[in-house]
């Protein structure tokens, strides 16, 4: 990482759908916006400005918590190391760094060639950058050996697979509530947050 890495910021990001015909396709987000501060991160995503999803990282942690606001639905699924483990299984990917870069909001990226375990015909490309955060800040996920923030990525969650790329970043104060969730929010298991879901396809 940098030692004049930008650890405190904004970064907003384009999302696109992998799949079209996946039946939570209707659902994507057409964009997100992260907030991070040292290694902590937080990920909102809204649908129509009606479905409002976030998910918050916090490595020292270990947990990675998911908040959805529909109306007067007001959930929180906070899940451990171990429940990401296993989930992390079906969305394995083996990482091989490459020497071509390319500059992404204004920031010079590295390139990775990611490929699928369970199906190694499935490549894409991923960019990061040691520019902007901490070294740890991918600990939770799939990306975890890539030690930098990534500016172009996939990710998939609930059966919708998007792919993010980042439009710009901004250097701007964070506060630590941003990392918190609301007291007003009801704490769900993830098969409860699952159905959630299954029920808004319906």
């Amino acid at each position: 990482m940098s030692k004049n890495a930008l650890t405190e910021g904004t970064i907003e990001y384009k999302a696109t759908v992998v799949n079209e015909n996946s039946p939570m396709a209707g659902f994507a987000p057409g964009s997100a916006i992260v907030n991070f501060k040292n290694n902590n991160l937080q990920v909102e995503m809204s649908v129509m400005g009606v479905l409002n999803t976030s998910f918050i990282s916090k490595p020292q942690d270990h947990t990675l918590t998911q908040m959805v606001k529909f109306f007067d639905i007001k959930s929180a699924c906070i899940q451990k190391e171990e429940e990401l483990t296993a989930e992390n299984k079906e969305y394995e990917i083996k990482l091989q760094e490459t020497k071509e870069t390319k500059v992404i909001a204004g920031y010079k990226c590295k390139k990775v060639i990611a490929s699928m375990l369970n199906n190694p015909a499935n490549v894409f490309d991923v960019y990061y950058t040691t520019d902007l955060g901490k070294d740890s800040i991918n600990h939770i996920g799939p990306y975890k050996d890539i030690k930098g923030m990534l500016m172009q990525y996939r990710l998939k969650k609930l059966g919708l697979e998007l792919c993010f790329t980042a439009t710009s970043v901004k250097k701007v104060e964070v506060k630590e509530d941003v990392f918190e969730v609301p007291s007003y929010y009801k704490i769900v298991s993830r098969p409860e947050m699952d159905k959630l879901f299954a029920d808004f396809q319906k």
